[in-house]
């Protein structure tokens, strides 16, 4: 792994919030979000995280859709003090990360939560929950024409132990394809994440 710069919850929470309004699964809910909450989608495609009230507004979003800062959801024991780099991981390391543990990933990932035992699966036709994997398809295309994806945003107790927070259908899509890139996230450790990252 090799560390870009110092990065920070703020821009972790801008990252991740634009990582779910671009989301076909996830987008509305950001949007309806934005909405009760009075502000425009602006506050996320420009976030600037030097603007203490916007990052107040983005922290609010986020606890609004996935729970975070309010111990629930997603962010059901994550610890409150977590050490945020810009960094470039390897096509190995990026093999190493694990999906969160929940129903749907340990099912497409054969129970490893690795992202190549699912690209495995999707490839001899496997469908989780029976969901298409068009998407996943369709995301290896992109990786293989060198589009350029938002961060991952990746969490652990240790930089080698790392556990994929936000950015799954992107992890998917770079191991369909090989891994045939370093890819550029967001890393977050703290011994704390050890219970979140089980």
């Amino acid at each position: 792994m090799r560390i870009i710069s110092d990065s920070s919850e703020d821009e972790m929470v801008a990252c991740f919030l634009l990582g779910e309004l671009t989301s076909p699964r996830f987008g509305a809910g950001i949007r309806r979000a934005l909405a009760a909450a009075g502000e425009s989608e602006h506050l996320l495609t420009e976030a600037d995280p030097a603007d203490p009230d916007a990052n107040r507004a983005r922290r609010g979003l986020l606890a609004a859709t996935r729970g975070y800062g309010e111990n629930r959801d997603l962010f059901k024991d994550f610890p409150a003090r977590v050490r945020w780099v810009r960094a470039v991981l390897t096509p190995d390391e990026l093999a190493r990360v694990r999906y969160i543990d929940y129903p749907y990933w340990n099912e497409l990932s054969g129970g490893s939560r690795l992202p190549r035992d699912a690209a495995d699966r999707i490839q001899a036709g496997m469908r989780a929950f029976d969901v298409s994997n068009h998407r996943f398809v369709a995301a290896a295309r992109a990786v293989r024409r060198g589009d350029r994806f938002a961060p991952l945003i990746l969490t652990g107790p240790r930089r080698n132990t790392l556990v994929c927070l936000e950015g799954h259908l992107r992890l998917t899509g770079h191991a369909l394809a090989g891994f045939p890139v370093e890819v550029q996230c967001l890393v977050g450790t703290a011994r704390a994440i050890g219970r979140w990252a089980r």
